[in-house]
């Protein structure tokens, strides 16, 4: 069993579209990630829960990959027009993407 020098869990959730971005430049910076598929609860989405077990001194390199490689975008739902006698759809804008960032301190960490 080789003790490994983690301190910190980053548990990100992301856009499946930005997957492929985000662990490619985590990786070309020596932060390797393992990542979950999930969904959103809000708007039903598909995207992906990274979890990235890092030194300390890689947090500010690490949030800036994500930051860089996760970005926002506007789409539009529709929704039924309140009171109106037919259901007529009228889009609304809602910002989705980004990445939601947790930063958990870790206590042990065993590679087995």
């Amino acid at each position: 069993m080789a003790e490994q020098s983690i301190h910190l869990l980053l548990i990100a959730i992301v856009q499946e579209e930005d997957l492929d971005v985000a662990t490619h430049a985590l990786h070309e910076n020596g932060i390797p990630a393992t990542f979950l598929s999930s969904a959103g609860g809000f708007l039903g989405r598909r995207n992906v829960t990274l979890l990235i077990g890092l030194p300390e001194s890689k947090e500010p390199t690490a949030l800036d990959v994500l930051h860089t490689a996760c970005r926002q975008r506007v789409e539009y739902m529709t929704l039924p027009i309140e009171g109106s006698p037919m259901p007529m759809p009228s889009p609304v804008p809602v910002t989705v993407g980004g990445a939601t960032v947790f930063a958990l301190p870790v206590e042990r960490f065993e590679q087995i």
